[in-house]
This record gives structure tokens, sequence and C-alpha cells, in this order.
């Protein structure tokens, strides 16, 4: 296992010089990466007053739209912001983007929908009289094949997600700094990313991705309750039920989740990635496992067929 500590990611790419000549989409137009700008008075670079999406391209179609594109409308609705485009014109947009920069593969896609440009930078919502701004940032992004099988070290971080009445953990929101502020513990602690707890000190989440255990060939992850619904944790819930996998989303401790035989995490970058180390404890024997490979598998298999 490699010595060096705190210096991988579950969104380590290779390298890819076109994404030096990217073109943006900002409000409608496309423009060279180097050119686009938003207002210092966006309600998003103020206040975090946004929600986003991360998507993948694979053989030319984005992967679950129709699920990402109902969470950011939903995301949307629930802190009161119109998007001002409808759900055929931000497809259409999104091809825009890609088409524009000859993408088909390997391709991530962020698209950000703030509260817009604000009269003057202040709280007050009332003060968003632009109509929403409108991003989508498409790179060339293959994730690290040696990254995605080196395995993760976690760190156990004392910030939690929270209850809905504070900022609701289903929420993607611009406000990430909680996400930020775990990170940073993490990384001084000498891991990669953070283990997050719910309020109730349950096993919850990492900073950035969905997490899972392996014991005795059942997987299990949180409850849910307290963590992003992550479409890629949905996708692998749904694939071990329908190939009979024991999964459970339930409450565990840091019993179970030092002592398990493996653990992952989920997200749309990634897909899947191995956790090597928690809290300086090896999980297994400190590599990728059985299930993992297989999940990893099943999920290929899937994207292929839903993006042929």
């Amino acid at each position: 296992m490699d010595n060096e500590r705190g210096t991988h990611s579950t969104h380590e790419a290779e390298q890819d010089a076109r994404n030096d000549e990217l073109k943006i989409y900002v409000n409608g137009e496309l423009v060279h990466r180097n050119d686009a700008k938003v207002s210092v008075y966006d309600s998003g670079f103020l206040l975090g007053d946004g929600v986003w999406e991360g998507l993948r391209l694979y053989n030319g179609v984005f992967a679950f739209l129709d699920e990402h594109l109902d969470r950011l409308y939903e995301a949307a609705k629930a802190i009161d912001l119109d998007i001002g485009l409808s759900r055929h014109a931000m497809t259409d947009a999104l091809h825009a983007t890609a088409t524009a920069n000859g993408m088909t593969e390997n391709v991530h896609a962020r698209l950000m929908v703030t509260r817009g440009v604000k009269v003057k930078p202040f709280q007050d919502p009332r003060l968003s009289r632009s109509g929403p701004t409108i991003v989508i940032i498409m790179e060339f992004s293959a994730p690290s094949e040696e990254a995605a099988l080196r395995g993760l070290r976690l760190h156990t971080v004392p910030i939690y997600r929270g209850l809905p009445v504070t900022q609701d953990p289903k929420l993607n929101s611009h406000s990430k700094l909680n996400c930020v502020l775990a990170g940073i513990h993490a990384l001084k602690a000498g891991a990669d990313e953070a283990l997050m707890l719910d309020p109730h000190g349950f096993v919850n989440t990492t900073n950035s991705t969905n997490f899972f255990i392996v014991r005795k060939g059942e997987v299990w992850t949180s409850t849910g309750r307290y963590c992003m619904n992550g479409i890629t944790r949905r996708k692998v819930i749904e694939l071990c039920r329908s190939n009979h996998i024991p999964v459970w989303e339930r409450d565990f401790g840091f019993v179970e989740t030092y002592g398990a035989d493996e653990a992952f995490v989920t997200g749309t970058f990634g897909a899947q990635t191995p956790v090597a180390e928690i809290d300086g404890r090896p999980i297994g024997d400190g590599k990728p496992g059985p299930m993992f490979h297989r999940i990893r598998a099943l999920y290929k298999a899937l994207v292929a067929e839903h993006c042929r």
C-alpha cells in the first residue's frame, strides 16, 4: 500500500489536455473557459444559494438523466428557486455543451443553478432580481483506474450531517461548507476523505460520497435519513436486490464498520471506490474485495445497457 497519506480522492482523474480549451455554458451562451464568468453579486458566490447536479456522459448518453433532473428540479422547488428552463430545454443545454466540446465518453458534467444576481450583497432573497444563473461545466474526466483500485483511507470526523431543520443533507446545495470542513479535518489527520456520522452517532456518509460496508456476504449502508441519497447509491441497492445480494439500509456503528470484510463508497464520478482503511484500521485485508468487484461489474453492465 502507498505510504503517502491524504493524497488520494474519489474524484482523482487522468490528466487531459483537451480541458484547456473547454467551452462553458453560461446562461445560454457557450464561451471559452477563460471567459466564463458570473457576477460577484451572484447569489451562489455571495451565499451558496443554489443547487447543482453532477452527471456522467457515456457513449454520448447522460447516464440516468431523468433521475438527475428529478433531483435538480425537486431541490429547486424545495428552496423556492425558479430554474427558468423546462426539463426539455435543460436537456438541450446539456447536449449543446457536449456537442460544442466534441464530447461523447469519459465526460463529467457539473450543472449549477443559483438564485441569480443580487442588487445588493445581502441575504434577503428578494434582492435576487435578475432571474437564475445557469452554468454547465463539462470536462474530459476519466476516473483514475489505479486510484479506484488502490483504496481510500477514511478518518471519522466530529462534523456530522445534520437534521433537515438545519440544512437538509438531501439537498445538493451550493452550501457545502460542512462537507468542506469535514474534508479538511480528514486531510489534517492524514486521511484521504472524511467519514461522517449522523446526529445519533451512527455511521452515515463521507464528505462527498455514500458509504457501504460488507459483512458476511451482506451489503449495508445507512438509513439514508441524514445523507444525500445518491443516484449511484440507489443503483447499487437495486442491483443487489435484483442479483440476490442481501442489502440493508440500517443504523450501524464503529464495531460493525471496523470489523467489516469490505467497505466502499459510491458517487456519480467514480461509481464505486474501495475503502482500504478507516481510522488507522485496515478493512478486511486492506484490498478491494470480491463483493466490490462484483458490484462494480454489475454497475458497469447497467450503465452500458442504459447508454447503448
